[in-house]
């Protein structure tokens, strides 16, 4: 069957499954009025081209996960956001909302990260500053106060304690009459990155592992829709790492998590359909589209050969991405507007299912209502006004990104050997192997700046004399006040029993091998906070020390 004939094949599949779901328009044209193909493909033999790119919502996926992609509908628009006490934050989920976002994003602060509430010796000085403040349940009622949790898909960048942040949205859900089955969004709970690239760690990585697999596990029979991790390379190129760095080591974690979650008993492909990945978009378009491209193909064949899955849903990777904040520049922050516009135009061409763009003012403070404002409206102009979302994958075939596709998988592959080799993601991760990597590539792209090699925009040439930002975010430290007065009035009007009694039959769990997951659901509902579940766990986990590579 020839090239043609399989597209033919692909299109009356395409055009059947479209009765359930259309696409935007009946017809794609540009201000040409020369009609757009769904996906272009080559009119002549492409050798490999069935087994390397295929056509989209097919086997490897490299051309994309959907048959219909962005025609179908466009990625989900997210801007990251929270700050201050969670009534602040819901304002401003509520004028994202209004302002044409389709799923919120949610931003907490690093207490709430590490496992401390607002009132431990540990949070003094950090309540609501690079993100919300959520010490328990009732704070998360008032950060969803006024959204339906049926209509809005969430995704929470949350990962130590992102079983009791699971647990709180779950709750909240319930009080507005909407069960588990009906909720949507993603939980970020990747503990490994943290190990080798953030830092807001908690427990132990093997403790750590346990807590993930038991939500994986929980949420295959009571919370379908909800993606249960969402395996960040994004961190990790934040952190220094090249771009080939990030696609091996994200790939190699989440083969971790997949053996982890095997071993524990599931099914790959009971668990493997709702795992979902995150991915930063960098300055270089080109090399990023191809990254992403490279990315599904390796992800299709590891989850088809490696572990044997069958469902092609368990083969797809489905990935997030936000524009890269390590590229924004304090200098110039306009400029940054350009940066972002770069990157998202990278992931919309590269596939993405879901973006947050960055605002300009990011490496100066926490984003103003009118940044924010710029911020989505860039991802609204690519989706509306550029015509890339027209037609799906658009430059496939381009000899460039063919040629760097392949050798970012190659390199790819060849890191994740190497970590094989060493005993997999989490032996590699404590003998500080990736961590060594990431370093060493930072090293050397800090020093081809300083050495003028590498050209930042208002940095390092085109620079003029500036004088100081006006009119940026601030979080005030009256916040922190208001949070612990507001967490001491919730403790006095709970009931204390039922608290200390769901805390007592978590620590039991936590000692034995039941599924955590009902014992926190339990616990938030009696409005223990999250600092008293993550220190029953602390008391019987322990608490990770970093390994230090030099």
């Amino acid at each position: 069957m020839s090239i043609d004939e399989k597209k033919q094949a692909w299109q009356s599949a395409v055009e059947k499954s479209m009765a359930k779901a259309p696409e935007r328009k009946s017809s794609f044209r540009n201000s040409s009025d020369i009609e757009l193909d769904r996906c272009f493909a080559p009119e002549f033999e492409y050798p490999g081209y069935e087994e390397n790119l295929g056509f989209p919502g097919q086997f490897p996926f490299t051309r994309g996960v959907q048959p219909t992609m962005y025609r179908g509908r466009f990625w989900t628009m997210r801007q990251y956001a929270g700050f201050g006490n969670a009534a602040e934050s819901n304002e401003r989920y509520k004028y994202l909302l209004s302002a044409g976002q389709t799923g919120l994003s949610i931003a907490f602060d690093l207490p709430t990260q590490m496992g401390y509430d607002s009132d431990a010796s540990m949070s003094r000085g950090e309540v609501g500053k690079v993100g919300v403040a959520i010490d328990s349940l009732a704070d998360m009622e008032v950060l969803f106060d006024g959204i339906p949790l049926d209509k809005v898909s969430t995704s929470m960048t949350i990962n130590s304690t992102a079983s009791i942040l699971l647990a709180m949205y779950i709750a909240v859900a319930e009080k507005q009459g909407v069960s588990a089955d009906k909720i949507s969004g993603t939980i970020q709970n990747d503990i490994l990155k943290e190990y080798m690239a953030r830092g807001t760690y908690i427990y132990p990585p093997k403790e750590s592992m346990r807590i993930i697999t038991d939500i994986f596990a929980y949420c295959k029979d009571n919370v379908p829709k909800w993606n249960t991790i969402s395996i960040s390379g994004y961190h990790i190129r934040e952190a220094g790492s090249s771009a080939v760095q990030e696609v091996a080591f994200t790939l190699a974690d989440g083969i971790a998590y997949v053996e982890a979650a095997v071993k524990a008993g599931l099914d790959v492909d009971e668990f493997a359909p709702r795992l979902a990945f995150f991915f930063n978009a960098h300055n270089d378009l080109l090399e990023e589209v191809a990254k992403f491209r490279a990315a599904r193909r390796m992800w299709a064949r590891i989850m088809r050969d490696r572990f044997k899955a069958k469902d092609p849903r368990s083969q797809m990777l489905r990935f997030h991405t936000q524009t890269a904040g390590c590229t924004l520049t304090a200098q110039q922050p306009d400029n940054n507007i350009m940066r972002v516009t770069l990157q998202a135009l990278a992931a919309v061409l590269g596939g993405t299912q879901s973006l947050h763009t960055n605002s300009r003012d990011e490496a100066l403070a926490l984003p103003t209502e009118e940044s924010v404002r710029i911020a989505l409206r860039t991802q609204q102009v690519i989706a509306y006004e550029s015509g890339v979302a027209d037609s799906i994958d658009p430059l496939a075939g381009s000899f460039m990104v063919e040629a760097l596709t392949d050798k970012i998988e190659a390199q790819a592959l060849a890191y994740i050997e190497k970590i094989d080799a060493l005993g997999g993601a989490v032996e590699a991760i404590s003998r500080g192997f990736q961590q060594k990597e990431i370093q060493d590539s930072a090293y050397a792209y800090q020093r081809s700046i300083e050495k003028n090699e590498t050209i930042i925009v208002g940095v390092n040439k085109f620079t003029v004399e500036e004088g100081a930002p006006q009119g940026l975010l601030k979080v005030t430290d009256e916040v922190e006040v208001k949070q612990k007065a507001s967490l001491a009035k919730m403790k006095e009007g709970r009931d204390s029993a039922k608290v200390e009694a769901s805390l007592k039959a978590l620590e039991q769990a936590a000692r034995g091998t039941d599924n955590l997951m009902p014992f926190i659901l339990d616990a938030v509902k009696t409005y223990a906070t999250l600092g008293e579940i993550a220190n029953v766990m602390r008391g019987v986990f322990g608490i990770h020390r970093e390994t230090v590579v030099l």
